[in-house]
């Protein structure tokens, strides 16, 4: 086997506009479908904490549903099944000139469906871990339950949270290579698109998994400055962190 470094250092310095398309495309996937898991997760943990039974019972049945299947099997679920059944059909949209994909869409959702499940726990782990007289003094003060929340108890449980949630989206990075089946043309399939014609398989896919390796690289740095900005959540957030970990 011969590696054909001219070609490999060509693709990794100056790559095509294809794959800088399909960079751009793991990014903006990324962020979006992040943004939805974070709201989705939030609502979710509400009801996982509420004391109603028919709330609580239908966010423990979500996490469970999403948590126990595949994340590969719920894109093609999302986009295939869905649209088999006569449920849902996604169809290209025009917004602001811009046109967005039927399977662009189902991708996004179905990555922010399931990362609203992990979310969930996150968030759940994160305002039970709050100390217990913060509420209480919350409510001395008369305090009404949103004001609460969004006051005393969230941005003390997203000190807790923060690494967990860097860990999510490193994570949510490298699973959009998952929407490829579909045929979103992200970095993946914009690689197995310039393979197939040139046939350079090693050259390629080692660009390809430098790139990840340089995305995760800049995000954990940013993790890193975030840690050191929030320091007082750190060894809570680890400690939590870990927890999930053993818990998945």
């Amino acid at each position: 086997m011969h590696f054909d470094w001219t070609y490999f250092w060509a693709q990794l310095i100056t790559p095509s506009g294809a794959f800088l398309d399909g960079l751009a495309l793991t990014v903006i996937m990324s962020v979006t479908a992040q943004m939805l898991g974070f709201v989705f997760g939030l609502i979710l943990a509400f009801g996982r904490l509420s004391p109603n039974k028919f709330f609580n019972g239908a966010a423990a049945t979500y996490i469970w549903v999403v948590r126990g299947t595949p994340l590969l099997v719920q894109i093609v679920f999302i986009y295939s099944g869905l649209a088999a059944a006569g449920i849902l059909n996604f169809h290209d949209i025009t917004f602001g000139g811009i046109t967005i994909p039927g399977n662009l869409q189902a991708g996004i959702l179905a990555l922010a469906v399931n990362e609203s499940a992990y979310m969930a726990e996150i968030y759940r782990a994160g305002i039970t871990a709050v100390d217990r007289g913060q509420f209480e003094a919350a409510k001395a003060l008369g305090m009404p339950p949103g004001m609460m929340m969004r006051h005393v108890v969230l941005p003390q449980a997203f000190r807790i949270i923060l690494l967990p949630i860097g860990n999510q989206f490193n994570i949510m990075l490298k699973n959009t290579t998952l929407v490829s089946v579909i045929g979103v043309s992200e970095m993946l399939l914009v690689t197995e698109t310039i393979n197939s014609a040139t046939f350079r398989t090693f050259e390629l896919y080692s660009v390809l998994a430098i790139y990840f390796l340089l995305l995760t690289s800049v995000w954990n740095l940013f993790m890193g400055w975030a840690e050191r900005r929030f320091a007082l959540g750190r060894p809570a957030a680890k400690a939590m962190s870990m927890t999930l970990e053993a818990a998945e």
